[in-house]
């Protein structure tokens, strides 16, 4: 179920937007202003913000920026009173996705958003994932489990286990990957990380006899893919 973000200061518009999306099977959350936006924005998850440019304590562009910084799958629609296109085209700068201009019609923008969600879900990327029945890698989302119990990886262990899964039984030099992992997540990769790295891995991984990457030596490392050593 869509979870909607209304962050408008005209209570009575915020009310009954509140009212009518509730009616087309969404949960809504509603704000007055900026601030009690960003609190809801930290607390929960949220799959499109209804926003309201020229707000009590700030301005939806700021707004919109800050969750764009933050969560960037979220959908952003204005709201607003100006239809100037330097207006519009400041709000797509910043990441909106759409815009509505007041006064509007309620049905209008109901639409709207069932035709946003169904082009977004039309148009939702394959999920990136290695499943061998016994170890689930799904790097879309970051999540991981072998035989069922869930597995906790470094975003730089996924980003390496990536690296191996898209490149079965090809050696994979040091300095290939070392130029693949370099500054991920600000980090510097060195040698010594490099091989913490894969030790990591290999200990969340490698049980009961059974082998996921090879070292090769002289050269550097082999994705086999959970054959038996």
């Amino acid at each position: 179920m869509k979870k909607i973000l209304i962050v408008e200061d005209d209570t009575l518009l915020n009310k009954t937007l509140a009212y009518n999306l509730n009616s087309d099977g969404y949960i809504i959350t509603s704000a007055l202003n900026a601030r009690s936006a960003t609190e809801y924005l930290k607390k929960g998850e949220f799959d499109l913000v209804l926003l309201d440019i020229n707000l009590p304590d700030g301005n939806g562009y700021d707004l919109c920026r800050l969750i764009k910084s933050g969560h960037e799958k979220i959908a952003v629609i204005f709201l607003t009173a100006n239809d100037q296109e330097s207006d519009m085209i400041k709000g797509y700068e910043v990441g909106g996705f759409d815009y509505i201009t007041k006064p509007f019609s309620i049905e209008a923008l109901q639409r709207k958003i069932k035709a946003m969600f169904g082009w977004m879900e039309n148009h939702k990327p394959l999920r990136d994932i290695f499943d061998d029945g016994k170890l689930r890698i799904d790097f879309s989302d970051q999540t991981a489990n072998l035989h069922g119990k869930m597995i906790t990886f470094t975003p730089m262990e996924y980003r390496a286990l990536n690296m191996f899964a898209k490149n079965p039984r090809q050696v994979l030099t040091r300095g290939r990957l070392l130029e693949k992992l370099w500054d991920v997540d600000g980090k510097f990769v060195d040698e010594h990380t490099l091989t913490t790295i894969i030790s990591r891995v290999r200990g969340k991984i490698e049980v009961d006899g059974t082998q996921y990457i090879k070292t090769v030596y002289g050269m550097g490392y082999m994705w086999t893919g959970g054959e038996q050593k």
